[in-house]
């Protein structure tokens, strides 16, 4: 007997990485030894201080219980602590802060919270898939807007104002840019704020990539008036090296932050405390914690520069972020087809810049989430099969 499923799984596709990982595997099992320059996974630890608070709270019994739904007052804290040392921005711990079981899940509760079937999210071609899934999986419609290197990867206001915008209710934005590393300007967030307000569209900045590879954290909060009609997203996942502990939050307006909560208290029921202090201690980390992180990642991007340079690819050395766009050379058809090149013939996969959009087709992304090691076996692998 087949159970049908709903006509919101039947308009999504299995994550492409889930599907990746599992080709992967399949080929290590079979004896090739693959090198995965591809997944945006952080292969160091943080540090042992906040190990320890993980540890320490742990041996508590009282700490093992079910947690409030808004966070321990100590995150909060410490996340508006973070956002005032690093963004310049003032948040009040109490009712604009939300701790989230990883910054994913705020993109699902905020498109469950505002959008429904009639309503349009304007989504970034290129830009990170989960978007447009949440905006499916919640019944609304996703309307592409253009991303193009000509516009440094900047939504073009004058294209989207020609646009007929009238049930378009939300638009993501993820700066500094998932995949293409490119950073918003305040000038560029002061116009977004001015046009979200015009056409009474709820803005939505994902922000987890602020302290890899640049110097200069920016918030859209920071914007005069964008408290209005933005809400920002942030994790500790890539910035402190804490993926697997599942910690993010959404900032924003206390108005916009309770209606959040209404569908949010109905699907978890809180992190577990010892995270929540041990985040917090991450939170309370001094500047020269990113600075020697930014350091390793340096020393790994020169690495991956030599290898879009061995492929003949085109990039800007100015990107920041953990992974590194470049534009695959004239003589490949497209990302895909270099992808499937190298992990065929070098068995090293990269990741094709066509699966966060049409945009991205003629693009590859290598992460900068592995040792040097790894990066200089994979250089002599390419230098094997571009010979």
């Amino acid at each position: 007997m087949t159970i049908k499923t709903a006509n919101r799984i039947r308009q999504i596709q299995e994550y492409f990485f889930s599907k990746k990982l599992k080709e992967i595997a399949a080929m290590k099992e079979a004896g090739k030894d693959v090198l995965n320059l591809g997944i945006g996974s952080p292969d160091l630890s943080p540090p042992n201080e906040v190990i320890n608070i993980l540890n320490q709270e742990s041996q508590f019994d009282q700490n093992h219980s079910y947690q409030s739904y808004i966070g321990v007052e100590d995150l909060r804290n410490a996340f508006s602590k973070w956002y005032e040392t690093h963004f310049s921005v003032d948040l009040d711990p109490e009712t604009e802060i939300l701790p989230l079981i990883g910054s994913k899940e705020g993109i699902m509760h905020i498109s469950m919270t505002y959008l429904e079937e009639g309503d349009e999210v304007l989504v970034p071609n290129p830009g990170y898939p989960a978007y447009r899934s949440a905006a499916l999986l919640s019944g609304a419609a996703t309307v592409e807007y253009s991303l193009s290197i000509e516009n440094n990867w900047l939504p073009d206001l004058d294209q989207l104002s020609q646009m007929d915008l009238t049930n378009v209710k939300l638009m993501w934005l993820n700066y500094p840019h998932m995949p293409t590393g490119a950073k918003a300007t305040k000038i560029a967030f002061e116009n977004l704020i001015a046009f979200a307000k015009k056409h009474q569209i709820l803005l939505v900045n994902d922000n987890p990539y602020s302290f890899i590879l640049n110097d200069n954290p920016l918030s859209i909060l920071s914007i005069e008036g964008a408290k209005e009609i933005a809400i920002e997203l942030n994790s500790l996942s890539k910035s402190h090296n804490m993926a697997g502990w599942r910690v993010g939050m959404i900032a924003g307006k206390a108005a916009f932050l309770s209606e959040i909560l209404k569908f949010k208290s109905n699907m978890d029921s809180g992190m577990f405390l010892p995270v929540q202090l041990a985040a917090a201690k991450a939170l309370e980390l001094p500047k020269v914690w990113y600075e020697n992180l930014n350091q390793i990642y340096r020393e790994r991007q020169l690495k991956v520069f030599q290898i879009m340079d061995l492929l003949g690819c085109e990039y800007d050395k100015n990107q920041s972020g953990m992974f590194v766009w470049a534009k695959v050379p004239d003589k490949e058809k497209d990302g895909f087809k270099l992808s499937e090149k190298l992990l065929n013939n070098a068995h090293v996969f990269v990741t094709p810049g066509g699966v966060f959009g049409s945009n991205g087709d003629q693009f590859i992304r290598i992460s900068l989430f592995n040792k040097l090691p790894v990066f200089e076996q994979s250089i002599e692998r390419i230098k094997k099969i571009a010979a």
